[in-house]
């Protein structure tokens, strides 16, 4: 027999389990817009250029390549690096070798800093207050 009781405990059950799932979804689509962020800063930081989709001719080539993906290419004899966001920033970040080692070194410090965070601070081993 089926009370009142055991209705309102399936309710909350499907309550929860539905919660949770919209929790899960929400949660991974923000981890991938801040990820996509930080990754747009570093290439900032490394002296990528941003360049906008703005002509239809920008956004048609800019949705025909690999999304939010480093990508080497040869143009005129010369390596570009390309990174393509077509969903935040509608943009096409470029550079050159210069810039990817640029990139490499920040990742190379953020590493270090994740590790060993008084690497960082560029302090001794026993602490800022020994000069």
């Amino acid at each position: 027999m089926i009370t009142v009781g055991t209705l309102d405990h399936r309710r909350r059950a499907r309550f929860v389990v539905l919660f949770a799932a919209i929790l899960a979804v929400t949660g991974c689509a923000t981890t991938r817009r801040e990820e996509a962020a930080s990754t747009e800063q570093l290439l900032a930081a490394a002296g990528f250029q941003m360049r906008p989709a703005d002509t239809p001719e920008r956004v048609a080539a800019l949705a025909s390549m690999p999304r939010e993906k480093l990508v080497v290419r040869s143009k005129d004899g010369n390596v570009v690096y390309t990174y393509a966001d077509p969903e935040k920033c509608h943009c096409l970040y470029v550079g050159g070798p210069k810039e990817y080692a640029a990139l490499q070194q920040i990742g190379i410090q953020r590493e270090i800093a994740a590790h060993d965070p008084e690497a960082v601070m560029e302090w001794p081993g026993w602490g800022p207050w020994l000069w």
